[in-house]
């Protein structure tokens, strides 16, 4: 490992208690270095600004970090054991190629402001590709629900056979579920659009940093005025992200559930793509639907980091060491998260429906609410009419077919009123 900016003369590293400080740092930091570079880069250009570096020695740097972006990305340039983590391992690079030049980087910046900085433009990214993948499947969710309106499906309560449903009715519930999501995402976006740069370990520097160029230069919504206030939101804004991330996961858990059941021989409602299920190592009879249960299990990724965020931050205020374990968190939580909802796209456009079984799959006494509402409407108090279709449910699906069912299912948002138009309106509003 390189020399130790902290290292005091006379006093040796304990390489175990270093190793237990490093942690995964070197590791983890592999995802956030090219925000860690083109922040440098940001803050090089400020220093010239305010005449710590020269405009050749900002040239230098700026071309050096460059360089270093790409050796990275083409793994000539590995981030490893030699460093303590992403900053040292640039400033490390640059004093190499560069003499004082190099060392002249960290003025003005704390490791801390820089692992937040490069964190905060990770999580935008992520939110950026959440909000999309939203929309992605809302906007296939729409599509099916438009193409599929009058396709009868059961419909379940407490999983037992309740009323008669459509697909129309199922696609679109997911449809307005992920718009909301894409909402969500988008307004977390903007919560953490704010740049915590040059506010370096929570107390702001004797130098007059320009922050407002930094600001601008990567492309953040605002600054984050207060350092003491940028140490408070590390962990609160990631709880935010992985919140925004949690509401996409948690929904695609319930659907996930439905497919689950709804491709299993009991219901055998719906035939997956062949890539989505796997062959069993021991019973010969069988397909397994893998994807959709490893799927329904990304959630709990998801919150157990928010969940490992909000433990690190019994706090009190300013930095503490012990924050370092956040970039685990959001590491693991997007990257389970987004995985499995980057595959549900391609899932939901393809699955089929088996419409012979799912008409089996309703009986008579699905018609009973029909019946009673029907009651209700002629004049008949509800109660009076539901207990007499609760007497009559073998029969009250005489005369009764399930399109018949779903043409009268006029509220705003049932079957014969989806109202996709409004639905599609929301999501063309997000794209504009």
């Amino acid at each position: 490992m390189s020399e130790l900016l902290w290292q005091k003369p006379g006093v040796a590293v304990d390489a175990q208690i270093q190793a237990f400080l490093a942690g995964d740092d070197v590791i983890l930091d592999r995802e956030f270095f090219l925000h860690d570079i083109e922040a440098s880069r940001a803050h090089a250009e400020g220093l010239q600004h305010i005449g710590i570096l020269s405009d050749q020695e900002l040239a230098d740097l700026r071309r050096e970090l460059a360089r270093l972006a790409e050796d990275f990305r083409s793994g000539t340039f590995v981030l490893d054991e030699r460093f303590e983590d992403c900053h040292s391992a640039i400033e490390s690079r640059l004093t190499e190629r560069l003499g004082d030049a190099g060392r002249k980087i960290h003025t003005g910046r704390s490791r801390n402001d820089q692992i937040l900085v490069a964190t905060r433009l990770w999580l935008k990214q992520k939110l950026a590709r959440l909000a999309q993948l939203n929309r992605e499947v809302a906007a296939i969710a729409l599509k099916r629900a438009a193409h599929e309106s009058g396709l009868p499906i059961p419909g379940y309560t407490h999983i037992q056979r309740a009323v008669v449903s459509s697909a129309g009715m199922w696609w679109a519930g997911w449809a307005e579920a992920f718009i909301d999501n894409a909402v969500r995402a988008n307004d977390t976006a903007r919560l953490l659009d704010s740049n915590p740069l040059g506010t370096a370990a929570g107390y702001g520097v004797n130098l007059p940093l320009d922050r407002e160029h930094t600001t601008r230069a990567l492309a953040f919504g605002r600054m984050q005025i207060s350092p003491v206030y940028a140490q408070l939101s590390r962990g609160k804004y990631e709880m935010a992200a992985l919140e925004a991330l949690g509401s996409a996961t948690l929904d695609l858990r319930r659907l996930a559930w439905d497919l689950s059941l709804f491709t299993s021989a009991e219901y055998g409602f719906v035939a997956l793509p062949a890539q989505y299920t796997t062959g069993s190592s021991i019973m010969p009879n069988k397909r397994n639907p893998d994807v959709i249960e490893l799927m329904r299990a990304s959630h709990a990724s998801v919150a157990a980091a928010r969940t490992e965020i909000e433990q690190l931050l019994s706090l009190p205020s300013g930095y503490h060491r012990d924050l370092q374990a956040s970039k685990g968190a959001i590491f693991h939580g997007f990257g389970r998260g987004l995985a499995a909802l980057e595959l549900l796209p391609a899932l939901l456009a393809n699955l089929e429906w088996r419409e012979q079984k799912l008409r089996a799959a309703v009986d008579s006494g699905m018609y009973a609410t029909d019946v009673a509402v029907e009651q209700a409407a002629a004049g008949v108090p509800f109660r009076d009419a539901y207990r007499a279709a609760a007497e009559a449910v073998e029969s009250a699906g005489q005369g009764r077919s399930p399109e018949g069912s779903l043409a009268a299912r006029t509220s705003p948002g049932a079957a014969a009123d989806l109202r996709l138009d409004e639905l599609q309106h929301r999501l063309q509003a997000l794209a504009d």
